[in-house]
């Protein structure tokens, strides 16, 4: 009888760890989902706006390639520096941040005259968005364990060729479009920079820092989350919180992203 009972107990548990977990991947991931492919829609926008910049500015090949290569100078350079801002600050408040002054400076980019202008915009744009990858990959760490934390983190960089997807005949049928007399591919930037402002605002209230703060699951639910994660910590201090192998899994993923956007950034 007490085997039994011991193994119903058992079943219990797992019942529950499992619905939990499965709660917190269907609550989170699809709007994470949705928050990369906004994200990366407004780094590549510059690549389906090139003819129609080309035609009315006069812009030639190499200003749109610097204007590409100073895009990714910051991001790159910025990346590392973000996780770490992401443990040590709130990694909601730099999803957050990094949405809003991405979308800003995506729509700020349709007033661009000159080449000097756009390399500004490129370089500053790069800079904002290079706290969201290492900010959304710290942020997965806070929510899900060890043995779910790898396929969380696939279905969330599965973004990257959907937003390829819809990126094409989203920026075609806005560029065929000359609302009030206004350029397409000016719009083209405005219209796809709105979205992550209004995104950026939306996950401040919709996402929580911690499984502690999350009331939408239950206090048994928080708890057993906040434990297996805590239990899940190692249990030698590293001087820098978020391990050497998160940053070392940041780097990586921030030195290949120039090689999945070729497609797209093509000009």
């Amino acid at each position: 009888m007490t085997g039994v009972h011991s193994h119903a107990i058992a079943s219990a548990t797992a019942a529950f760890a499992g619905r939990t977990r499965r709660q917190i991947a269907v609550w989170l991931l699809p709007f994470v989902f949705l928050l990369y492919i906004i994200n990366y829609l407004d780094r590549t926008s510059v690549a389906y706006a090139a003819i129609g910049m080309a035609r009315d500015l006069g812009f030639d090949d190499r200003v749109f390639g610097l204007g590409i290569g100073i895009f990714f100078l910051s991001y790159v350079a910025l990346q590392i520096p973000g996780a770490m801002l992401a443990q040590r600050w709130s990694a909601r408040g730099l999803i957050c941040v990094t949405m809003i002054a991405s979308g800003l400076l995506t729509a700020l980019t349709a007033v661009v005259h000159t080449p000097a202008e756009l390399y500004l915009a490129r370089f500053l744009l790069g800079a904002a968005e290079a706290g969201f990858f290492p900010g959304v990959i710290v942020y997965l760490s806070h929510w899900f364990i060890q043995e779910d934390r790898a396929k969380a983190t696939s279905n969330f960089m599965a973004a990257i060729p959907v937003s390829l997807v819809i990126a094409s005949p989203v920026a075609g049928w806005i560029l065929s479009h000359n609302w009030f007399a206004i350029e397409g591919w000016r719009w083209l930037f405005f219209l796809e920079g709105i979205p992550a402002i209004l995104l950026g605002i939306v996950a401040f209230f919709f996402l929580t820092d911690r499984p502690n703060q999350a009331r939408w699951l239950g206090t048994e639910q928080r708890q057993w989350i906040s434990q297996k994660l805590e239990q899940e910590k190692p249990r030698s201090r590293q001087p820098i919180s978020i391990g050497r192998h998160s940053v070392l899994v940041l780097s990586c993923c921030s030195l290949l992203q120039p090689f999945f956007n070729t497609s797209s950034d093509t000009v």
